[in-house]
């Protein structure tokens, strides 16, 4: 992981065809390349072996349950917003293999699964992200309950982190004091400016592997024009911001309206398919499968994600604990919003808005917290 140094020690400027030689100096130190490129209508993330697979000239339109690519007047590579994948895909995979199991002539044999070492580098983590790993990294890897999987995979990544300029329409990281500037935790950061002086990046490191890399990069004065516009437009990103949280306390809105009829409200609407669950960015519950060949010689068990929209999810010999979709989408809200700091000291909703954009019905989160505390201001004293 970073070892956090001075944001200032080492920064440089990068201009849009010299950005192949961060590509290729990641590359040749054995890092495997994870970055956002296009594919199938998406910009979505893939392993990439040139800046050239960079989304170039694509933006995105979003709104609750919609998600559309549109050309940009420019060719900026990270003027959009996040997509429908974050990088717990890579840190905290959907499907891994624990073990396999075999019967051969009386006697069975079982291995346990060796996760390979791969040391990834992920370029292009919005802030929203860069603070969704760290709250991963509190849940999975430095909490009571460490998962090896997501410990191997975090220990040797390396995180290229993209400043926002221009949120989408369901961003709400502002709100949530996790963007559009990011946070520490990164090993570089990027800002990418396009205007009539050019395409550029103003990049910065924060550790000290990071100051290695830039020490490999083309080295350029960083003027202080381009400073001024690289801030003023991260700035200026949180006027953009297309929605906001209420602003209250959330935990403790979360518990005083356990009540409100807003809940039966969003219940007929919500479909409890659990996208929202499986595009969050810190969500990391996991169930397990068992399977086997039809000759019942051989056998695996399975780590998957898992939902707590699932029926399953709470059940106990009894049957489920929480029957009702009123229930499983309180429980996934008021987690998120609240009980999650009192397991891991901070809210679990970054801001990214990935809830909002792939819920097929559309149910808004943002919108969902202001009625309840509409609710609250309007109840009888006491009531609440």
């Amino acid at each position: 992981m970073s070892t956090q140094v001075p944001a200032a020690a080492a920064e440089t400027v990068l201009r849009k065809d010299q950005l192949s030689a961060l590509v290729e100096v990641l590359r040749t130190r054995g890092l495997t390349v994870i970055g956002p490129t296009v594919r199938d209508g998406a910009i979505v993330l893939s392993e990439i072996e040139s800046a050239a697979q960079l989304p170039y000239g694509w933006g995105t339109h979003l709104d609750a349950g919609t998600y559309r690519l549109r050309p940009r007047p420019d060719s900026a590579a990270f003027a959009n917003a996040a997509g429908p994948q974050s990088w717990k895909t890579y840190l905290h995979p959907a499907r891994v293999r624990q073990w396999t199991a075999d019967r051969a002539n009386g006697r069975v044999s079982i291995e346990a699964e060796d996760d390979a070492p791969v040391r990834f580098a992920f370029l292009g983590v919005r802030p929203c992200d860069l603070r969704a790993i760290q709250i991963q990294d509190r849940v999975l890897d430095t909490g009571p309950h460490t998962d090896p999987v997501y410990r191997r995979r975090r220990s040797g990544a390396l995180l290229v982190a993209v400043e926002c300029t221009e949120p989408g329409g369901t961003c709400f990281c502002a709100s949530m004091g996790t963007g559009p500037a990011a946070g520490p935790g990164y090993d570089l950061v990027l800002t990418e400016i396009v205007n009539d002086r050019g395409h550029r990046f103003w990049i910065r490191s924060g550790s000290a592997e990071g100051t290695e890399i830039l020490g490999e990069l083309p080295r350029e004065a960083v003027p202080d024009d381009l400073r001024e516009e690289a801030r003023s437009a991260v700035q200026g990103a949180v006027e953009l911001m297309g929605r906001s949280m209420p602003e209250t306390d959330l935990r403790r809105l979360m518990a005083e309206t356990l009540e409100a009829p807003r809940w039966d409200d969003v219940a007929s609407r919500c479909l409890t398919c659990g996208n929202c669950t499986m595009v969050c960015p810190t969500c990391f519950c996991t169930t397990t499968e068992d399977v086997t060949d039809l000759t019942g010689d051989h056998a695996e068990r399975w780590r998957v994600w898992d939902s707590c929209f699932d029926l399953d999810f709470s059940h106990l010999p009894g049957g489920p604990v929480r029957t009702s979709p009123r229930s499983r989408y309180r429980q996934w809200l008021t987690h998120k919003l609240g009980t999650w700091h009192d397991q891991f000291g901070s809210s679990g909703c970054v801001g990214c808005g990935r809830c909002l954009v792939w819920c097929p019905v559309a149910i808004d989160i943002t919108e969902e917290a202001a009625a309840l505390y509409d609710w609250t201001r309007h109840v009888p004293d006491g009531a609440v």
